[in-house]
């Protein structure tokens, strides 16, 4: 790999642009890892998330050094009527229709109250098949992510694409436990993130028939809806404050 590269203000621009592209791109992931990281016992899930994270960089990596190969998936393999079927078509519309369950299951678990998001019996799931269903999720973000992240950089620059997935993968390190004591601290919160991951699931659905889904609108309405959800979120921590300080004043004339 050639470093030398790095001597052009060109290269530090693309190595900023895609450590900021893998971090969005990595905002679903993050939020399927941190909602399944809750099934587990308390003293696994930060390892969970851990090596959550880890697969999805090593993963990414393996894309991005078998560029021959990623660019051969968009080939067509196969023919629907008039509409051709690429590898990546059908690594899209499996890992929808993977996401959609996994996220409709969860919903249907948190409202039927079943504190385990229905897994048979209660029972909390193992690690292995936790970090099974991660490894999944990695491979079809990452799959997104490294045809996105080549489209936008030569493919001879490999080294600034695997350097940008890092410097993702090390910040979302740092946010992943916050962000998973988040979700798991407010129920709403976790309801919100799993119709999101329906919503992107839907997304890749699209994707992978053929159409296409501007990213952009995705990501804008997720951040609506999270600024909507954190405002109800004060008002309600707001309106406790308030009940709670009405409470101490009634005890305070009634001594």
């Amino acid at each position: 790999m050639d470093f030398s590269i790095f001597a052009t203000a060109d290269a530090w621009i693309a190595l900023l642009t895609l450590t900021i592209l893998e971090i969005v791109l990595g905002i679903d992931n993050i939020i399927f890892i941190s909602i399944l990281s809750t099934k587990l016992p308390s003293h696994q899930q930060k390892k969970a998330r851990r090596w959550g994270l880890g697969l999805a960089m090593g993963t990414r990596i393996l894309l991005l050094l078998s560029i021959s190969w990623i660019l051969g998936l968009e080939a067509d393999l196969f023919h629907v009527g008039s509409m051709g079927i690429s590898g990546r078509d059908l690594v899209l519309l499996s890992g929808g229709l993977f996401l959609i369950y996994k996220a409709t299951v969860e919903i249907h678990g948190k409202v039927e109250g079943d504190e385990h998001g229905g897994t048979t019996g209660g029972k909390m799931p193992s690690f292995m098949s936790v970090v099974g269903q991660i490894l999944l999720l990695d491979i079809v973000f990452s799959l997104d992510s490294v045809i996105t992240a080549v489209g936008m950089v030569d493919a001879d620059k490999v080294i600034i694409m695997i350097l940008a997935v890092i410097i993702a993968v090390g910040i979302m390190l740092f946010a992943a436990d916050p962000i998973s004591n988040f979700v798991q601290k407010h129920p709403t919160v976790k309801m919100l993130a799993l119709a999101f991951l329906v919503m992107i699931g839907v997304s890749l659905l699209i994707e992978g028939s053929g159409g296409h889904v501007e990213k952009g609108y995705i990501y804008t309405a997720m951040g609506f809806s999270v600024v909507v959800e954190m405002l109800n979120l004060r008002m309600k921590a707001n309106a406790r404050r308030k009940k709670e300080l009405k409470s101490l004043e009634e005890n305070e004339f009634g001594n």
